[in-house]
């Protein structure tokens, strides 16, 4: 059940843009039937403070999100769930900057931490990063060999996909202002 009361609603979630948490935004959006926009964050604990600021908003997290627990345990005065849902990822994919990149030991694979495992066949050093969108402008912007991210961030990036995973069944939370 969804206690806001009114037709126009901010979500506030992970970004950068082209993240499977500001996908999953607008598909909530629609399938309620509201209006609305989607704000992106660094972090879920950075767009938690806004979303209490403002009763209609609310905050989209994802299940694997790694401190999801602690959000939900430290805000349970304030915050509740109030509604989840599962859909598909975007295409979860290795890629990187160059087609001609041979992995080795010296590899480094920027990558979102929950993630992270599909990195570790293919390179010794994990950079944990916030995002999946972020682990594609890592690797763009040199500070990474390669990444784990989205297809949807690899196209955008020109990026070249080494391994496309396919799509993951995601459960998104939504977390409302009691």
């Amino acid at each position: 059940m969804f206690l806001v009361n009114s037709d126009t609603v901010t979500i506030h979630t992970l970004g950068p843009a082209g993240t499977n948490c500001e996908k999953a935004g607008y598909f909530w959006l629609e399938n309620k039937g509201l209006k609305g926009d989607v704000k992106l964050y660094d972090t879920l604990e950075i767009a938690i403070t806004e979303v209490k600021k403002k009763p209609n908003d609310v905050l989209l997290g994802c299940a694997v999100y790694p401190e999801l627990h602690h959000l939900v345990f430290e805000n349970l005065k304030d915050m509740e769930i109030q509604d989840s849902f599962i859909i598909p990822t975007y295409n979860m994919v290795l890629a990187a900057s160059s087609p001609d990149l041979a992995f080795d030991a010296s590899t480094v694979i920027a990558t979102h931490p929950a993630p992270a495992h599909l990195a570790k066949k293919y390179g010794h050093s994990v950079k944990i990063v916030n995002s999946n969108s972020q682990a594609a402008w890592s690797c763009v912007h040199n500070e990474a060999d390669a990444c784990i991210t989205t297809l949807k961030a690899a196209m955008e990036n020109d990026l070249t996909v080494v391994c496309d995973f396919g799509e993951v069944p995601m459960c998104f939370t939504i977390h409302a202002n009691k």
